[in-house]
């Protein structure tokens, strides 16, 4: 697989995503649906965005390790948030998680009126391999 990032501009650098990614000779593609914070038995966090950062960014993982694709070639994440402000107060563990997995991809994070029940924010990613 070959990945390509167009960043015309610097700024989206200090943000950790790119304008656009390009993936040739792609031996699959893994769609994941949005994870949230919810636990192993299936119940949705009641917790802060903070909190529900952390369980989504493991569920996010789970799925992708599990399917034995690697993290490092997320090549989209969209955000979704009920609260776009609270998200960017605690988007620093996002910012580290890329920057640790060294992922570079498109991402769009887009506020919404709600989620499924309690949630605050939803991870729904593409990788390849």
């Amino acid at each position: 697989m070959e990945k390509r990032i167009i960043n015309p501009w610097q700024w989206q650098d200090a943000r950790n995503y790119a304008q656009a990614v390009e993936v040739k000779n792609v031996l699959s593609t893994l769609y994941v649906s949005g994870q949230t914070a919810i636990n192993d038995e299936g119940v949705s966090s009641n917790e802060g965005m903070r909190i529900q950062l952390v369980k989504t960014i493991e569920n996010l993982e789970k799925v992708i390790l599990e399917s034995n694709y690697e993290l490092k070639n997320i090549v989209r994440l969209n955000i979704y948030t009920t609260d776009s402000t609270e998200l960017f107060e605690n988007f620093d563990l996002i910012q580290d998680w890329l920057t640790k997995n060294e992922v570079k991809q498109a991402s769009t994070v887009l506020e919404v009126k709600s989620l499924f029940e309690t949630l605050k924010v939803e991870l729904e990613a593409t990788v390849v391999m």
